[in-house]
């Protein structure tokens, strides 16, 4: 009798037991959070954007690139910033970058163990003298060998080490970006007031002409050909007015701003004053080398290639299931114990291994050919610049000589030497020159964002690299406390939004 009551209380604590373990589990899981995504707020948190919000400061204060808020002056690199607050090209890289972090936490998991609650029943026993219950439980602990998971979270890091100089990337193309469309609104800005002034003596030209004309001093082609440049810098004046707008409204594109948002903008463009020359083609060689984000991120994919062809080897030797086993046979405790594996008759894992081999070849030459292609483009790159500052300090010069001979004139426009034609004459001219001037100068800003791009950092301004890499991490270190030191800034930007 002390039998038969005594199953059914063992029975009852198996499933207590059970019950117990499924709650454990049950409270310790991750809670599903939404977060819906609607036009009408993105389009409004969009439109409440502007240069002086206080979120912005607090992210700016916490770079330590601003003392005071709102700044009264905005130049290239507080801009950036900005930039880096507001475009969601760096949010869609962060983004990725936390996905492959993901990553590392899937491969650094252990294998769960496999419980397996059974239930028999035997028919033929006399119920009046026994249960008829056959509880049984098994458990599947599966054992991973030949350090697989080693492996594989050393992978998962490399990858994850990729993705963070996708970042790095990514803030730089929009910096080149924003640096194109400042020089854009500064070109045209220029160009305005250049062809403003020439306008201007355009007009006085064609007047004394006509008077001239009517005096019969010029024919009538000339004063025809006189009509035909003012109207052909009234329609240049017309087009550098589009372009004016249309690069302040990439400029506003670029910042994630609206274009209202910049309109009392006082923005600074000292750093288009220089144009530069003297370029060491072996510092950049190496620089380029060394910093460029897409050569580091292929490094990393490179050992991420390596990392599972190790894993692939390692994968030969299967993993091991050790499966104990209790059973309660009608009052009789049975226990049982086992070792199962795969054995590796029909396969050795020669296909995965055949593909992941050649997958480090093909990375071992992608990465070849991108430092072939970098350095022929950097070698380009430099020339080109070489050439257009060259070609700015010639165009100096011949500023230079015409308002020497301006000056002269001014002096013998006053004396009655010369004529007040011959004096409008030399002005245009000087006026032309200056257009000239600007044109190459332009150039000259091209060219050196041309090779900025291929080094992927700035050729004067050093302490950039260090605020691209405090904004993406700095690269090749595995650690998660290096990882969220190196979010300082990205982490200040999420704070306040949630704020918001």
């Amino acid at each position: 009798m002390n039998i038969k009551t005594s199953s059914p209380a063992r029975l009852i604590l198996t499933a207590l037991l059970l019950a117990a373990l499924f709650l454990t589990t049950s409270f310790s899981c991750i809670r599903y959070q939404p977060r819906p995504i609607t036009v009408q707020k993105s389009l409004a948190n969009y439109e409440e954007r502007r240069l002086d919000s206080p979120e912005l400061g607090q992210f700016l204060i916490a770079n330590h690139e601003v003392d005071s808020w709102p700044p009264a002056v905005w130049d290239l690199k507080s801009l950036t910033l900005v930039a880096f607050y507001f475009n969601p090209q760096l949010d869609t890289a962060r983004t990725r970058w936390a996905v492959a972090r993901a990553g590392r936490l899937t491969a650094a998991q252990i294998p769960n163990p496999v419980i397996g609650p059974k239930i028999g029943y035997n028919s033929t026993t006399p119920t009046e003298l026994i249960t008829p219950w056959i509880p049984e439980v098994s458990l599947d602990i599966p054992i991973e060998v030949a350090g697989k998971r080693g492996l594989r979270i050393s992978e998962a890091r490399h990858l994850s080490d990729a993705a963070r100089y996708n970042i790095l990337a990514a803030a730089w193309q929009v910096r080149s970006t924003l640096r194109q469309s400042l020089l854009d609104l500064y070109t045209s800005q220029k160009k305005l007031s250049l062809l403003d002034e020439q306008i201007h003596l355009q007009q006085e030209l064609v007047k004394l002409m006509e008077l001239k004309k009517a005096a019969g001093d010029v024919s009538a082609y000339e004063l025809t050909q006189s009509r035909l440049a003012l109207e052909t810098s009234q329609l240049d004046l017309i087009e550098a007015q589009k372009v004016a707008r249309q690069a302040k409204a990439n400029l506003a594109s670029v910042l994630g701003l609206s274009p209202e948002a910049i309109d009392s903008a006082k923005i600074s463009f000292d750093d288009f004053e220089k144009v530069t020359t003297d370029i060491p083609s072996g510092e950049l060689r190496r620089q380029a080398l060394t910093n460029r984000a897409d050569i580091l991120s292929s490094l990393s994919e490179y050992a991420a290639a390596e990392a599972s062809l190790h894993l692939e080897i390692a994968r030969q030797y299967p993993d091991m299931t050790l499966g104990p086993n209790y059973q309660l046979d009608q009052t009789d405790n049975k226990w049982a114990i086992g070792l199962s594996f795969e054995l590796p008759i029909f396969n050795q894992n020669r296909g995965p291994i055949a593909e992941a081999e050649a997958r480090r070849r093909e990375k071992a030459a992608g990465f070849l050919e991108l430092q072939a292609t970098v350095i022929s483009n950097l070698e380009k790159s430099i020339r080109n610049a070489q050439a257009a500052g060259e070609k700015v300090l010639l165009s100096d010069q011949l500023l230079q000589n015409l308002e020497t001979q301006k000056t002269v004139a001014v002096r013998k426009l006053q004396a009655g030497e010369i004529s007040k034609y011959d004096f409008l004459n030399l002005n245009l001219e000087l006026a032309a020159m200056s257009l000239t001037r600007l044109e190459t100068w332009l150039e000259a800003q091209q060219a050196a964002i041309e090779l900025e791009n291929v080094l992927q950092s700035p050729l004067q301004i050093k302490d950039w690299i260090y605020t691209l890499d405090r904004e993406a991490g700095e690269a090749g270190e595995a650690h998660e406390d290096h990882e969220a030191q190196s979010q300082t800034a990205a982490t200040a930007r999420e704070k306040t939004k949630d704020k918001k």
